[in-house]
């Protein structure tokens, strides 16, 4: 582990709280604070709302929001710095212990009520005085932002409040995002009265697309202040999140809070289940905190999502992960207006989204050309379905217009070529996006062979006509493979050796679990470990790492994770894209990489048609491994993986579920999984299933 990295942590007995008494010199790393619907970099003027953009087209971004908490404790004497994110409850607090009085501030987006957030401010006496103590609030905050043309409205109920639209539409013609901010005024300073040996103070903003929904929203939040319930709400709903999807590692301190801050920041990026999926705005590769013009890709929505992120939330949460389903739902209709530009049917799911689905990304080659996004979106909602069964997601929830949509486009994009009697894609870029104008991309024609297959057996069950031509595409795709040097070159005329900007076609073991033997698997790592750039992006690393626990090399796995470290920027876990600290922050397709090859690798999870597989294998430095939380049909799994067993239980109060089981591959064991009580066996692959299911996952 690099120890550099974690230089400016004060390390604490607890893992999941990050302290430090010095803030980065870089302000981009400081602490980001979201919840699905509001994001805020702490002590940051702007903050944004998901859903709200500027700009048309190649110029839409993330609309700059001001925020009136950007303000900061100033105390007359000196005193002592202390900066704490506690991830158990996702608050951030900057505490100043002087001699005669303690005062700490705390900020949090607040995980049940997604449209506000808060700032507390709690000041302590120290020593027995009656004289009053008094500490400015200094801050930087104007009621403007260069996005949004604001005018002051009404004030309600003691808040202060604006209203504005932003200055262009995404599409031209549309309207405009409206945008209401309702906040409590931040006094300038704060006193500690004669005979007071505490106080606190709590300061709200909320934020709405109408004046009636902020007004509604202040309400709720004047009203947890009343009942003083505003932060143990708040803690509540993060305390039953973490009760639902915990990864925790016995092992180096460094690793373990590595995995807790990814887990932290992409749970962050989630609306809570209360919130209506409409509000949902996708998730940029640098999260809701940031995102603003020419930075952080525009908090524009990138195959990073479906790919990257969205496996290690589904595993736990798939009811949350829903709301990454219903966002690609809902930019449908501009999908389709993607696909008609091109001159091609079905569906083109843009290469950058906001919030239409028509394409904005600012480079024309990326939207034309990297066209793996539809099969990337595809996979999310197979995903999804493997681990439910929900069909009701793809018939009332219109999943299925995606899945079939994409397959039109794929059979409309192919031409057959009679010389090698099958078909190709021409002209794609890759996701090694070191090319372009290539033939045959291995990663972009495997994903839409596999999602044509996907759309047959999706038509099948809820009893659609399948077109042939999508059974004859998926058959007769291309996938390149050079059989005299045994390996899956990237696409037609990849010169072996040839630089790699990042993962490619080292995804199709994972996670496409396109089938293979181990000497290719070997020569596809092996080739592009050698030739893949330093500068390529954090998420990279994790996906050779996956493939050499599928090979049983725990310890060159742990080499590619360790490159990881590189990126996460000290001292609260906050990534960069770029391992020098340049790109994007906070880069949750980073996190997004590096957690699945903890849950995806470590364990060997693998989500199949009909069960669960497993395959565990720890490093030698990794003593443990806790999974708590993981979601199968309907049922949440517990999961204890030791360097010589493993022991799984099935969480009481899932009786309604179908019964599950594990069976072992080698030995052939059948062991019940009954609620409530571990079962624990030798370390060796096997799968979860359902009792009456015959068969099995495992390739024959």
């Amino acid at each position: 582990m690099s120890s550099l990295v974690f230089a400016f942590l004060r390390m604490t007995s607890d893992p999941y709280i990050f302290s430090t008494d010095t803030l980065p010199s870089d302000e981009r790393f400081l602490p980001p604070l979201a919840n699905g619907l509001l994001g805020w970099r702490v002590f940051g003027d702007r903050m944004h709302m998901g859903g709200v953009y500027n700009g048309e087209a190649g110029e839409c971004h993330r609309a700059d929001l001001p925020c009136p908490m950007a303000v900061r404790l100033k105390l007359e004497e000196p005193g002592r710095h202390a900066y704490s994110l506690d991830t158990h409850t996702g608050i951030f607090s900057h505490t100043v212990s002087t001699a005669s009085v303690s005062a700490t501030q705390s900020f949090y987006a607040h995980r049940h009520v997604s449209n506000m957030l808060v700032m507390e401010v709690m000041l302590v006496r120290q020593v027995t005085t009656e004289e009053p103590i008094t500490v400015e609030l200094q801050g930087s905050f104007t009621p403007s932002s260069d996005d949004v043309v604001f005018q002051p409205a009404p004030d309600y109920r003691g808040g202060r409040h604006i209203q504005g639209q932003t200055k262009t539409a995404e599409v031209h013609g549309d309207p405009c995002p409206s945008v209401h901010l309702i906040w409590i005024p931040v006094e300038t300073s704060l006193t500690l009265q004669a005979g007071q040996s505490q106080s606190r103070w709590g300061f709200i903003l909320v934020a709405g697309d109408t004046a009636q929904n902020a007004q509604a929203f202040f309400d709720r939040g004047l009203d947890l202040m009343k009942g003083g319930d505003l932060r143990s709400s708040h803690c509540q709903a993060w305390a039953e999140l973490w009760a639902g999807s915990k990864v925790e590692i016995t092992g180096p301190d460094a690793f373990s809070r590595a995995v807790i801050g990814c887990m932290f920041y992409l749970l962050s990026a989630l609306p809570p289940l209360r919130d209506a999926p409409s509000q949902f705005g996708g998730i940029s590769p640098g999260g809701l905190s940031n995102g603003r013009q020419g930075q952080d890709y525009w908090g524009h929505v990138f195959w990073d999502q479906d790919t990257w992120m969205y496996p290690s939330i589904v595993l736990f949460q798939p009811d949350l992960a829903q709301a990454v389903l219903k966002y690609r739902v809902q930019t449908v209709g501009g999908a389709k207006t993607n696909a008609q530009m091109q001159g091609y049917k079905g569906l083109k799911f843009p290469w950058e989204s906001a919030v239409t689905g028509t394409e904005v990304c600012p480079e024309d080659i990326y939207g034309n050309q990297e066209i793996h996004i539809n099969g990337d979106v595809t996979m999310a909602f197979q995903h999804y379905f493997y681990l439910t069964q929900d069909l009701a997601m793809f018939k009332e929830g219109r999943g299925s217009e995606v899945i079939w949509g994409v397959a039109e486009y794929w059979v409309s994009r192919v031409t057959w070529s009679a010389e090698e009697q099958c078909y190709h894609i021409r002209g794609v870029m890759p996701p090694d996006e070191y090319y372009y104008s290539v033939d045959n991309s291995v990663y972009t024609n495997t994903v839409a062979k596999y999602s044509l297959l996907f759309a047959i057996e999706l038509a099948i069950l809820l009893q659609h006509p399948v077109p042939p031509e999508w059974q004859e595409v998926a058959e007769k795709i291309k996938i390149p493979f050079d059989p005299e040097a045994n390996y899956h070159p990237e696409f037609d005329g990849y010169k072996k050796g040839g630089p790699v900007k990042q993962a490619d076609a080292v995804l199709l073991g994972y996670p496409l679990g396109l089938p293979m033997s181990p000497e290719v698997r070997r020569n596809d790592l092996e080739l592009y470990e050698a030739v893949t750039s330093p500068r390529g992006p954090a998420m990279t690393w994790g996906m050779f790492a996956v493939g050499w626990l599928e090979l049983g090399d725990a310890g060159k796995a742990q080499k590619m994770l360790n490159k990881c470290f590189s990126n996460i920027q000290g001292p609260f876990q906050v990534w960069s894209e770029v391992s020098d600290g340049s790109g994007a922050v906070n880069f949750l397709t980073g996190m997004g990489g590096f957690l699945q090859a903890v849950l995806f690798g470590y364990t060997g999870f693998r989500v199949q048609k009909s069960c669960l597989t497993f395959a565990p294998l720890l490093p030698d430095d990794i003593r443990e491994l806790h999974v708590s939380g993981v979601a199968y049909l309907g049922s949440k799994m517990d999961w204890v993986v030791r360097p010589e067993e493993v022991a799984v239980c099935v969480r009481e109060g899932a009786a309604q579920q179908p019964p599950l089981q594990v069976v072992l591959k080698n030995s052939g064991t059948t062991i019940p999984l009954t609620p409530g009580k571990y079962v624990t066996f030798s370390r060796e692959p096997g799968e979860v299933r359902k009792v009456d299911s015959a068969g099995s996952c495992w390739p024959l």
